[in-house]
């Protein structure tokens, strides 16, 4: 979510690479987030491969300030 909310899409490999995750750990978190409405998917295919680009949504980001929010407030304390 952090890597989404800094940049306006994202493609899976970009995201697999930046946060050193495997293929398949990585495909059932985004899954999970789809499926809460905190991102959304495109999916197409350039030069005849496919291509997966993600992007947050106004309900992830409210979420991601949200959980941001709540952390500071335990740092706080």
């Amino acid at each position: 979510m952090a890597l989404l909310v800094s940049v306006e899409e994202a493609e899976f490999t970009y995201i697999r690479d930046k946060i050193n995750a495997t293929d398949g750990n990585l495909s059932v978190h985004l899954k999970k987030l789809e499926e809460h409405k905190y991102i959304s998917v495109e999916k197409k295919f350039v030069e005849r491969k496919p291509m997966s680009l993600y992007k947050i949504t106004s309900e992830g980001r409210k979420a991601f300030e949200e959980y941001i929010r709540m952390l500071e407030n335990i740092i706080k304390r």
